[in-house]
């Protein structure tokens, strides 16, 4: 069996696509665009082949509790080692991303 590809609902569609592009290499699709239903979407592309959706909708809104949301709990991206971890963290804080949690070995050995 193999995951075919996660989708993710998200407020900014092109933001969250530079995102991927330009921290994980993700090499995007085409803009899809149902005009009936006013839903977007790119699938992006990973070098392993993993592939993600992103997808925005106007009707899809927020319900936050806290820091978590309902539905879709988290992606796992492996970067390769934990120096490679920091490195992008340290990026990604120098150019405003908020650091919710710090880099850490999870009780089930994820860095």
């Amino acid at each position: 069996m193999k995951i075919e590809h996660i989708g993710l609902w998200v407020r900014d569609l092109e933001r969250m696509r530079h995102f991927y592009e330009t921290y994980f290499d993700a090499t995007a699709s085409e803009l899809y665009h149902n005009t009936k239903t006013s839903f977007h979407s790119y699938f992006l592309t990973f070098s392993d082949g993993a592939r993600l959706e992103i997808m925005q909708r106007n009707d899809i809104v927020d319900h936050n509790i806290g820091n978590e949301m309902l539905g879709f709990a988290h992606l796992a991206i492996s970067l390769g080692s934990k120096e490679q971890v920091d490195a992008l963290t340290t990026i990604l804080v120098m150019e405003g991303y908020p650091l919710l949690s710090p880099t850490r070995t999870t009780g089930d050995g994820y860095y």
